[in-house]
């Protein structure tokens, strides 16, 4: 991995591997992230990624990565190629241990004819709205398919015109004789394989129109690949006698074990695919990198680290219970995070021009400020400081409520890094608007307190003379209840304050040279990265996280 994160905890297959080792079930554990690559990763599949990849680095073993790819209408080269970049973003390498179960294709249909032949597929005419009602229900056991009886003559006959495209789509299937009054709907007769005309496989192109479903490739291809522990999410622990009763059934090299623990949920999100891509498609969102999501794109993108993420994976732990993380967890992981390593910059977001009458108009001085206040290492920039300045329009309140500690007229304040000064006249326009602060300047308080008096207030500026233009972009969580669709249609929880843009943002002329993804602290407001879409002449920066919990605070 690339960066440090916590020491990872001991869990219930951690345990499992060390008992599994010990006794010699297996001499080398060989885990997989087996990604279906119909979308974009989120946060939900880091934790998995952390868990297998993780393992496998503990315990001295190997991690594949393996694609899922059965399902061609809803997959394409462009999820392939963004899920090995957030893998590798996130700190792993999967070597040459890189496979896609369509590379097993030929093996599996190879497998269904050894099926076929045991008497243990038949191949079904029942349509899928038939197979779904022969299917019954929980509480009622299912009827036999009236095509369950085929001889293997006939299914192996039926099967190979299958695969030559002899058949329409939704006309045949290929489907497991197991027992349709299994109390576990999964064993009856599920389908294997499905025709599927007219899609181009970014893998195989157009050399199928026969494809296995994931229930019966799955195991197979854990099996072929030698993985000694399958980690999967809690949904397919009913799948897992499916799985077994295929692995028991076909000439595979080796018998997995599955093991399932619990999936991610984190409040003010959705973390199911089919959300994330119709959030995406309806246009609530910009793409799979908007940084709102909670995919791994989106996240990088708003500023998250690989560091924090892992982070953040360990501290949930593993376990087999259900239940909900707070956002608050994942965004501390981050704040930790860039508050040790993100160097400290000045940014004014909404500018109020500030004329400093007393100091001498042709002076212009560079000040040391520094980069990091708790690392030295860090270094320092210089700034410059003249007779105009702009600071916060929110630093100065007219009539101040209580408590206020920043400019009012006739108070003084401390520009961070620099001197004193005191607001003696304000300026409105036409409008009655503040358009400009006639201030004051005590030269005798740069790096010390004044004589006499004490100053409370510390606010941002940026010197007029030397800043730059720069668009402000203000992430919130997506969602704004913990809980999206608990009470009905999850779009309505939608936040419509997710995004604000500010447009005419000033910041110090240290950030003209930024680079994509670069983190800054923007002091008393957050933490920002430098989003892809600035220029030169024009940065722009988005709002990884705050300096504090304000959702956990009611604010």
């Amino acid at each position: 991995m690339t960066e440090a994160s916590e020491t990872p905890r001991t869990h219930f297959i951690h345990q499992i591997i060390e008992t599994d080792l010990a006794s010699g079930r297996c001499q080398r554990i060989v885990t997989r992230f087996p990604p279906e690559p119909n979308g974009y990763l989120h946060i939900g599949h880091a934790k998995s990624i952390v868990l297998n990849f993780g393992l496998a680095e503990t315990f001295g073993g190997v991690c594949n990565l393996r694609f899922d790819d059965t399902n061609p209408h809803k997959e394409n080269i462009e999820y392939v190629e963004a899920i090995k970049r957030d893998v590798r973003w996130l700190g792993y390498d999967w070597g040459e241990r890189l496979y896609f179960a369509s590379d097993y294709f030929e093996q599996l249909y190879q497998f269904a004819i050894e099926l076929i032949h045991k008497g243990l597929a038949y191949v079904c005419d029942l349509s899928v709205e038939e197979v779904r009602a022969y299917r019954g229900t929980l509480t009622e056991p299912g009827r036999n398919s009236p095509w369950r009886d085929r001889s293997v003559e006939e299914n192996l006959d039926l099967f190979q015109r299958m695969r030559a495209g002899e058949f329409p789509d939704g006309s045949r299937t290929l489907r497991a004789k197991i027992d349709m009054a299994s109390p576990n709907i999964n064993l009856r007769d599920p389908v294997l394989y499905r025709i599927k005309h007219g899609v181009i496989h970014h893998q195989t192109g157009d050399a199928w129109c026969l494809y296995p479903t994931y229930d019966y490739t799955h195991p197979i291809s854990d099996a072929l690949e030698g993985v000694t522990h399958s980690l999967c999410t809690l949904e397919f622990e009913d799948h897992r006698p499916l799985y077994d009763w295929v692995i028991e059934h076909v000439s595979v090299p080796s018998r997995p074990r599955q093991y399932e623990f619990s999936r991610l949920n984190l409040e003010y999100t959705v973390m199911s695919k089919r959300r994330l891509t119709e959030l995406v498609d309806e246009g609530h969102v910009k793409g799979w990198d908007d940084p709102r999501l909670p995919t791994l794109a989106g996240l990088r993108r708003r500023g998250y680290t690989p560091c924090a993420i892992r982070t953040f994976c360990e501290r949930i732990g593993i376990t087999k219970s259900e239940g909900r993380v707070e956002m608050a967890m994942l965004e501390n992981a981050i704040r930790e995070d860039l508050d040790a390593t993100a160097p400290r910059r000045l940014a004014v977001f909404y500018p109020l021009k500030v004329v400093l009458v007393n100091y001498p108009e042709e002076r212009l001085e560079w000040l040391e400020l520094s980069n990091h206040p708790k690392d030295p290492a860090q270094g320092t920039r210089r700034l410059s400081f003249g007779r105009v300045l702009y600071i916060d329009r929110r630093d100065f309140e007219e009539h101040p409520p209580k408590g206020f500690k920043r400019l009012t007229p006739g108070g003084e304040v401390r520009l961070r890094g620099a001197y004193v000064i005191r607001a003696d006249e304000l300026i409105k326009d036409d409008s009655g608007e503040i358009s400009e602060l006639r201030c004051s300047v005590d030269l005798d308080t740069l790096g010390k307190d004044p004589q006499g008096r004490k100053v409370k207030g510390v606010i941002q500026w940026v010197s007029a003379a030397h800043t730059i233009p720069a668009e402000i972009r203000l992430y919130d969580r997506l969602f704004r209840v913990p809980v999206p669709g608990a009470d009905g249609d999850w779009r309505a929880d939608l936040n419509p304050h997710a995004l604000k843009v500010i447009h005419n943002a000033l910041v110090e002329p240290s950030l003209a040279q930024v680079e994509v993804g670069e983190r800054f602290q923007f002091e008393r407001e957050g933490y920002f990265t430098v989003d892809p879409d600035s220029t030169p002449t024009r940065p722009v920066f988005n709002l990884t996280v705050g300096l504090r919990d304000t959702w956990g605070r009611g604010a």
